[in-house]
């Protein structure tokens, strides 16, 4: 028979015990942006495999919208409570950086580590020869159609603007169908407008660092967009609608045309099977372009636990974790194992996508960018409301993005 003491005894020291694994544990909070509803799962996943290999590091993971991750994350550095590591969006890395709230990574990475990534998408991290950060998605913009609305309207897929122009006005004929898919509401109403911008030859900053919204080009590309909603070649208020709402029209069948990027294919092929649909450049009119897209992986300045967040993001950077997380979301690879898998060589939908590569343009790295993308998106809007007219409200943004970068 035990003795009551000693059992008593062997508790109490196993409490100890346990409590000292407990205080012993580091926690990583790690805020993630939500790409779908797969991402949260998918993270919490890893961070569970990582935790079965490493019992001493708590990963603590928050998924958050992308529509309010920026000013969440602004709220918790100013109240001292910012993550360890987060996701963001490359074109916020500049001001995280000169506020001194992301944390430089050369001293992590290793050269084995940093050779796993492809170049041009470790290109946006690095901020006057420090890299700041890690590619964790990236995209490239196209054109897709739905080629049974095209047959139906009896109209050729289009190369150019003009073409897409004539195209439109067949299938909106149709009954019950938009022509056009155009985003006027949220994140990314600016980017909607640079494809526009950079097709017709423009660009949204001038070689002397001005902005390029008050060009003849950025004037020929608003009053396309303005025309095609006047004609009703578009859905109705295009400033109601955000991508996901322009995008769920379309995999209802209901839009000739929208732009996209790899995202929406694996959305389609799961909710929307049977559709119909090519993937294609950008039109054209003086220039291809396409808008080249990536998030980044930051490590706070302030974190406590950077030693235990950097190994936990070695192990998410593994193949398998890699080759998951693209294939899942839809993103192209930033990692070159990865991209040599089959599937991204040779599907005919990624390899659309990725085909724009190389004339694919970055949002500007330039301080203060959120704050001028929301004054292209409040100018659009206006425009697309009749609020404005183009060459007005361009002009005036023009003038208001100067002033605020100083110029």
């Amino acid at each position: 028979m035990t003795h009551p003491f000693r059992t008593s005894t062997a508790i109490l020291a196993l409490s100890l015990g346990m409590a000292g694994l407990a205080s012993a544990e580091t926690v990583v909070d790690f805020t993630v942006a939500e790409y779908s509803s797969k991402t949260g799962p998918f993270f919490q996943e890893v961070a569970d495999a990582f935790q079965a290999e490493n019992p001493d590091i708590k990963i603590n993971i928050e998924v958050v919208p992308w529509d309010t991750l920026l000013q969440r994350l602004t709220t918790d550095v100013a109240g001292g409570s910012a993550p360890d590591i987060s996701i963001i969006g490359t074109r916020w890395l500049l001001d995280f950086a000169s506020q001194g709230v992301a944390e430089p990574i050369d001293g992590y990475l290793t050269p084995e580590f940093k050779g796993t990534f492809i170049d041009t998408f470790m290109a946006p991290g690095v901020i006057e020869g420090q890299t700041m950060g890690l590619p964790v998605a990236a995209s490239a913009r196209a054109m897709m159609v739905n080629m049974d609305l095209y047959e139906k309207a009896g109209a050729s897929p289009p190369k150019t603007w003009d073409e897409l122009y004539e195209a439109s006005k067949k299938i909106a004929a149709l009954p019950e169908t938009f022509a056009f898919g155009l985003q006027g509401k949220e994140i990314e109403t600016d980017a909607y407008y640079y494809y526009s911008l950079w097709t017709h030859g423009g660009d949204i900053l001038k070689a002397d660092g001005t902005s390029g919204l008050d060009t003849p080009e950025a004037l020929e590309a608003a009053n396309l967009y303005k025309k095609m909603i006047d004609e009703g070649l578009t859905q109705p208020s295009p400033t109601n609608y955000t991508r996901e709402d322009v995008f769920n029209l379309f995999k209802q069948g209901k839009v000739g045309t929208i732009f996209t990027f790899p995202m929406l294919i694996p959305q389609i092929k799961a909710e929307a099977p049977d559709l119909k649909y090519q993937i294609l450049p950008f039109p054209e009119g003086k220039a291809k372009a396409t808008y080249g897209v990536t998030d980044t992986l930051m490590m706070f300045a302030d974190s406590d636990a950077k030693e235990a967040a950097w190994k936990f993001i070695e192990f998410a950077y593994k193949d398998e974790w890699r080759e998951k997380f693209d294939m899942g979301e839809g993103f192209l690879p930033v990692t070159k194992n990865v991209a040599a898998l089959p599937y991204f060589t040779e599907d005919p939908d990624v390899a659309g996508f990725a085909a724009g590569l190389p004339y694919a343009k970055f949002a500007p790295t330039i301080a203060n960018w959120e704050e001028i993308a929301d004054v292209t998106v409040r100018t659009m809007q206006q425009i697309y409301l009749g609020e404005v007219t183009p060459e007005d409200g361009l002009k005036a943004a023009a003038g208001e993005i100067n002033k605020i970068r100083g110029l």
